[in-house]
């Protein structure tokens, strides 16, 4: 059993191909041990997040989830301990596993109620798992949210593979969802742990394979994006060797959010850094970053050879008059913010978008939507886009032939014939203004020196993040801050 910290690159299984996995491994076990395998594990780190706890309340619902938490019963009574299980199935429908599972918790005497109990020192959630199809309802509902009262009295509540109520392939909450404090993801780690509303509802994310690593896999719908390769420069090399990024924005009343985006690209490694405001009555020097050149946009349109163009951040409607050209001539090209929306609204933008797709590799793109800049982008709402965030990253990407970095919390990466990355690192300091410009002008610094425009935005989410999760507590984060973090 591991605790899943960022770094790693963990395979991410969808709710269907855990199912042919576990189809697999039962085949070559004996009976009923994969569910004896789970229900040990659950009960060893229900011990461990909570080893001095005397009485548990184990959750169960009507299928297999509902049976890993009656073989975890079993095995706390064993322990000295006194689970407590509330069981919401019916014994002439259960599956076979589920079935010993519950013979044997019967005859080893553990406690069935009713009803929740009243006081508990740490709860089991077992009740739906993979098997959430539609929002709790009834007895399933109520159970979810007395749950989230036991966890909101400060007490552990375990999830077993999933909170209950959470989507595995999607990290929706279909209706009631717990609150767990710890989820142990059983046989493989799904997508829905680490995306859209899993992060919040999962808390600390542990994964016990059960022993069968070695069986063949499906190939995962998405893998965890690991920590970058650090790559130390050369002695020998100058500001040339290490690339020219041009940002272009800042409309009237928005210059801060070219400024940070320039400024997340110098400090993200680039050599020199251009920046080209649109408003005209913007000053043409940075006096707190005086190593940024500013420059009028249309004398950067004119030396685009070998620059890589951050575009959009702040731009307004004025950016639109720019884009044609950029998506032309640009040979690395980073769009953001208003540059995606003028894409959206316009016809000839989209196709120009759609040739650079069609370049072979000559001309990259990365788009860096929020959500709903990717909804414009699909001709949908965010709803639409939220509810399958793998998708829409990927719909992007396929149709525009580009990287897509879908921000929100389990920032989706995905690129045209690559299996998508979720990105585990960022917390809810993010979510301030200015911090999506420092992640696109980090991006163009990366453009640079990465061999593609994947690794690119796979290394810059990936330590975007980082930067966040290691800010000192009780310290403000602003985006100014999070730019001059960042380590080349």
């Amino acid at each position: 059993m591991q605790r899943v910290i960022p770094g790693q690159a963990h395979a991410l299984h969808t709710a269907a191909a855990t199912r042919r996995i576990e189809q697999a491994a039962q085949a070559s076990l004996p009976a009923h041990a994969l569910m004896q395998r789970a229900g040990r594990a659950v009960a060893s780190l229900a011990l461990a997040i909570a080893p001095h706890a005397r009485r548990y309340w184990i959750a169960c619902g009507p299928g297999n989830n509902g049976g890993d938490g009656l073989e975890a019963a079993s095995h706390l009574l064993q322990h000295g301990k006194t689970p407590v299980v509330t069981w919401l199935g019916h014994a002439g429908s259960l599956p076979e596993d589920a079935r010993a599972a519950l013979d044997w918790a019967r005859a080893a005497n553990v406690v069935f109620s009713g009803t929740p109990p009243e006081d508990c020192d740490c709860a089991i959630d077992a009740l739906l798992g993979l098997g959430v199809t539609r929002a709790p309802e009834g007895q399933m509902a109520e159970h979810i949210a007395q749950l989230n009262r036991v966890r909101a009295r400060g007490l552990p509540v375990l999830s077993v593979d999933l909170p209950s109520g959470l989507h595995a392939d999607t990290g929706n909450a279909l209706g009631a969802c717990v609150q767990a404090s710890h989820t142990l993801a059983l046989l493989t780690l799904k997508p829905g742990l680490f995306t859209a509303q899993g992060r919040d509802a999962a808390g600390d994310i542990w994964f016990e394979e059960l022993g069968i690593s070695s069986s063949p896999t499906p190939s995962a719908q998405a893998v965890l994006n690991p920590a970058p390769a650090t790559q130390a420069r050369k002695h020998a090399s100058h500001k040339g060797s290490h690339g020219d990024v041009a940002v272009i924005g800042g409309a009237p009343g928005m210059a801060g959010a070219a400024v940070l985006a320039a400024r997340a690209a110098l400090h993200g490694g680039a050599g020199r850094v251009y920046v080209g405001l649109l408003d005209p009555g913007a000053p043409l020097l940075d006096a707190l970053q005086p190593e940024l050149m500013l420059r009028r946009p249309e004398t950067l349109l004119n030396q685009l050879d070998g620059m890589t163009v951050v575009c959009g951040c702040g731009g307004g409607e004025a950016v639109g008059t720019l884009l044609p050209e950029l998506l032309s001539q640009a040979s690395r090209l980073v769009l953001d913010a208003d540059a995606l929306n003028a894409v959206a609204k316009d016809p000839a933008l989209r196709m120009l978008l759609e040739t650079r797709g069609q370049s072979g590799g000559a001309l990259t793109t990365v788009l860096t939507p929020h959500p709903l800049e990717a909804a414009r982008l699909l001709n949908t709402d965010v709803h639409g886009v939220q509810t399958d965030r793998l998708t829409a990253a990927q719909m992007i990407a396929d149709r525009w032939g580009c990287t897509v970095v879908l921000k929100g919390s389990g920032t989706v990466i995905s690129t045209p014939g690559a299996v998508p990355r979720i990105n585990p690192t960022g917390n809810g300091r993010l979510a301030t203004a200015g911090t999506g410009d420092v992640l696109a002008g980090l991006i163009g610094a990366r453009l640079v020196r990465d061999t593609t425009a994947f690794d690119a935005a796979c290394y810059a989410v990936y330590t975007h993040g980082w930067v966040a999760d290691n800010w000192p507590p009780r310290q403000t984060l602003t985006a100014g801050e999070l730019a001059r973090a960042l380590d080349a």
